[in-house]
């Protein structure tokens, strides 16, 4: 596969970081933003997230984490998430983890945002499916943000959060309509709001 990565590394940047996030429109549970800097030796199978299965993000992030020059990660609450509203939240996150990489990028490819950063910053739409340094950022945001909703759901399993990671299907619009609204509901959004009034 031919990643846009290769075009900046063609032009002399040899350090970039991915920057994505998974759960930004999750109707319960964090938002969880990773900055990752991959070596030049790729990892085979390495792909958006979405496009992978549940299996195949974790062996992937055990890769990943193990063979990166630097990668960081952070959990956004819901009580942040509900304060500040899911946009700025989101792009706290994305900021955040760029800030907190222990090696500093020449340039941060970002999935779908546009991040003030005092780093070189490049926006890219679908980029999860373009830059192989988001890629990898994707997968390491939705492994840990998975594990994440396995513990809810071990907390309080009437919701089936192991099974829709807070995402608004139909198993979880029932389970709200038989328990009500949970701890670990974002209240700002509006399926969840329109329960609570």
């Amino acid at each position: 596969m031919v990643w846009v990565d290769d075009h900046f590394i063609r032009r002399g940047t040899s350090l970039i970081a991915g920057v994505d996030e998974a759960g930004r429109g999750a109707w319960a549970g964090p938002l969880v933003a990773a900055a990752v800097i991959m070596p030049r030796l790729r990892i085979a199978g390495v792909n958006d997230s979405k496009q992978l299965t549940a299996r195949q993000r974790e062996q992937l992030y055990q890769g990943i984490i193990e063979q990166a020059i630097s990668w960081s990660v952070v959990s956004i609450g819901i009580d942040q998430i509900d304060t500040l509203g899911v946009h700025a939240a989101n792009l706290f996150a994305l900021s955040y983890v760029l800030t907190h990489l222990a090696v500093m990028p020449d340039l941060a490819l970002v999935d779908g945002f546009t991040v003030a950063h005092y780093l070189p910053t490049k926006r890219l739409i679908h980029g999860d499916q373009l830059s192989y340094a988001i890629a990898a950022a994707s997968i390491v945001a939705k492994v840990v943000r998975d594990q994440m909703m396995q513990q809810l759901d071990h907390a309080d399993d009437r919701y089936g959060f192991a099974q829709h990671k807070g995402y608004g299907t139909r198993q979880h619009q029932q389970a709200l309509q038989q328990h009500g609204v949970s701890l670990w509901h974002r209240r700002s959004f509006a399926p969840i709001r329109a329960l609570t009034i």
